[in-house]
């Protein structure tokens, strides 16, 4: 690829972000400030009580809460497009995990209003970037959509995640994780890598380093209910550092193979009770195993036992060889995003690499 051709969009940041105790309680004088008057806010049933605590009184905003269906869809896109048309709201509210989050940017973009996204969960970078996943109504994957314009604001009351159950930050861990390791992935055709894309490097590399080094405190802190320089360091790794990979990398920061082993995964009905990022981690190890890597499966293997991540298919509930086939088959459908990577893959190959992941992990083990 020619310097000249490279095309970047970059939207590296919120219009407005702030992660701080009590940031909520700003919520009302932001949206005053903002001429902001009426809301929709889309919320979880367990994400709402878990807010309550560290939610504003906003008596001189109109409000409209409204619980979702616990999945991003095309159908649950288009009522709540409907319904803040209805309703004429200013803006849409995002409360919740990263599918209640890209619920309400879908919404908003849909709607064309501005979205406020309020994190209860740091188990993606769905707060940070302009991007939603859908899912069908059975949860698996369909298709992802970028939006031409960032979120409006974010707002993270780390006590709220603090509180929120361990697995969640655990799989945040492994779903940031993956910035670096696919967007290495990417950049393997570039020529000339455009200052944007180094930052973007930059930044997951940061977040890789920063994770391994401080993921396993910040767990034990977070069992301990302390809010420590580790628990904000790893809650801002999973949310800003994530999201600023795919917004300053634009596609050379997005997913490649480990997201594709995630979307083959969700086919799989016993990997249902799995996280995002617990699939995603496993992802990572599949994608090294494919690009030859051992060296740094080995290194990361200690770590994913560490902290409690999936790292073979006894974690993931896989005992048939018909389901690898169905990982391997899924992995490579034409929309899939391992194909970005330098190398094309058969479905044979992806068997290949499931396998040797897991003569690497009982090697593992044993020493």
């Amino acid at each position: 690829m020619g310097v000249t051709n490279i095309s970047i969009r970059i939207q590296g940041a919120p219009s407005f972000y702030q992660c701080q105790v009590d940031v909520l309680q700003e919520l009302p004088f932001l949206l005053k400030e903002r001429d902001i008057g009426s809301l929709l806010i889309i919320h979880g049933e367990k994400s709402f009580h878990a807010i309550q605590p560290y939610w504003p009184e906003l008596e001189e905003v109109k409000t409209t809460y409204v619980a979702y269906s616990g999945v991003c869809t095309d159908d649950e896109i288009k009522r709540f497009k409907e319904l803040a048309y209805s309703l004429h709201v200013d803006a849409v509210v995002g409360v919740g995990g990263g599918k209640v989050l890209d619920l309400a940017k879908a919404t908003s973009h849909e709607a064309e209003k501005d979205v406020i996204l309020i994190p209860t969960l740091a188990s993606t970078c769905a707060a940070w970037t302009p991007l939603s996943v859908i899912y069908d109504d059975e949860g698996r994957f369909q298709t992802y959509t970028v939006f031409p314009r960032s979120s409006y604001m974010v707002l993270v009351e780390p006590r709220v995640i603090l509180e929120a159950p361990l697995e969640y930050l655990k799989a945040g861990i492994g779903d940031t994780l993956a910035k670096w390791y696919e967007a290495n992935a990417l950049v393997h055709d570039l020529e000339y890598i455009p200052l944007p894309v180094e930052v973007a490097l930059h930044a997951a590399k940061l977040s890789r380093d920063r994770l391994l080094a401080e993921s396993h405190q910040a767990l034990i802190d977070c069992e301990e209910g302390t809010l420590s320089s580790s628990v904000l360091t790893i809650i801002e790794a999973n949310i800003l550092l994530g999201g600023m990979v795919g917004g300053f990398g634009d596609e050379y920061g997005r997913v490649a193979g480990a997201h594709s082993i995630h979307n083959a995964l969700t086919f799989l009905p016993g990997t249902k009770g799995l996280h995002h990022g617990e699939k995603v981690a496993y992802g990572i190890l599949v994608q090294l195993a494919l690009e030859g890597n051992e060296e740094e499966i080995k290194s990361l293997l200690p770590f994913y036992r560490q902290i409690g991540l999936p790292s073979s298919c006894w974690h993931l509930f896989i005992q048939a060889q018909e389901d690898i086939l169905t990982i391997a088959e899924k992995a490579l459908l034409p929309q899939e995003s391992i194909h970005f990577m330098k190398d094309k893959f058969k479905e044979h190959d992806i068997v290949a690499a499931i396998e040797k992941l897991e003569v690497l992990q009982k090697e593992g083990e044993r020493n």
